[in-house]
């Protein structure tokens, strides 16, 4: 959580309307981290979907850490 604290507080003051936030994917049976990700400039996209993308495949069955409850537009 401390690596995904540092993401947002580097982009603070870029990522209007939305907030800064940062994520990380992390493999829990070895510690790796696998991904990072954070809000882009303008706030898209968000930094789940960006973590997630830069992660790819290796996401599935990790443990995503982001510094703000993501966000649901499908209900």
């Amino acid at each position: 959580m401390a690596v995904a604290l540092g993401l947002a507080r580097r982009v603070l003051g870029t990522t209007a309307p939305n907030p800064a936030v940062g994520a990380v994917i992390v493999d829990d049976a070895s510690g790796e981290m696998i991904a990072r990700g954070w809000t882009q400039p303008g706030g898209r996209p968000h930094a789940e979907a960006h973590v997630l993308q830069r992660a790819g495949a290796r996401a599935r069955g990790k443990t995503m850490y982001v510094t703000l409850e993501p966000c649901s537009h499908h209900g």
